[in-house]
């Protein structure tokens, strides 16, 4: 069965409760070995080792050891599956209290989910099925931090949908240099140079972009993600602080 259909077979009924009412109910009888939290980390596991499209209902079951139709116990199909996997990977943050201020725990907030999220690539692609009640967690703290800083809620909101914004797009580069790396079989940033050399040589040498052969000639942070992350940001957050005035 296509991976599309099945997402889909299942979709929930827009008058149902959704999953995370349900979740709120009762638990099943004692002797049914399956929870939430076993199924989620099944999926997780999956996603992590081969990707999204690996993950099935089959497949899940498989790796717990059930009946294929055991996991309908928790959830409708692979919609509300991905669900409970991005909110279990959500709920690896740890959310800073905001005692150092709003700019400290914005910049805190943002350096967590990059780890989160390059450690589980795949969840920039199930992000779509939110808000879950961990992902929501995370505006939930950057909201309170801004707080009483004279800002209306929509000033709020913005500065934390600016920073997140940043966030997944400096991660999406990330992850889209180590998808190529992987497909070409390149461990290190100079397998990946050597490799480039032959375009980037011939690039360089149309003289269309001198700000970029400057670039690869003088810049001392190429291969620190970490420090291209962190400056970004910073500059990011110093937008934010000047035209708001906090």
């Amino acid at each position: 069965m296509p991976a599309q259909q099945e997402r889909h077979e299942q979709r929930e009924d827009q008058t149902q409760p959704s999953l995370w009412e349900r979740l709120e109910r009762p638990a099943p009888t004692p002797r049914n070995t399956l929870t939430p939290a076993r199924i989620a980390a099944a999926g997780v596991g999956i996603a992590d080792a081969e990707g999204l499209d690996a993950v099935t209902m089959r497949r899940l079951a498989g790796e717990l050891g059930v009946a294929p139709m055991a996991a309908y116990r928790y959830v409708t199909g692979k919609d509300e599956l991905l669900e409970l996997m991005v909110d279990s990977v959500y709920g690896e943050l740890e959310l800073p209290d905001g005692a150092d201020g709003w700019r400290e725990t914005m910049r805190t907030l943002a350096l967590r989910i990059r780890t989160v999220l390059l450690k589980h690539p795949w969840v920039t692609r199930a992000a779509w099925c939110g808000p879950t009640p961990h992902q929501l967690a995370v505006p939930e703290a950057a909201l309170a931090a801004l707080d009483g800083l004279g800002l209306d809620a929509d000033a709020m909101m913005a500065v934390h949908h600016t920073v997140t914004a940043y966030v997944q797009g400096a991660v999406d580069s990330e992850i889209g240099l180590y998808q190529l790396m992987r497909v070409q079989g390149w461990s290190t940033h100079q397998e990946t140079r050597t490799g480039l050399a032959p375009r980037m040589t011939w690039l360089m040498g149309s003289g269309r972009y001198p700000g970029y052969e400057r670039y690869i000639g003088e810049a001392a942070h190429k291969d620190d993600l970490q420090w291209q992350f962190e400056t970004g940001l910073d500059c990011v957050l110093d937008g934010i602080a000047a035209r708001l005035k906090i």
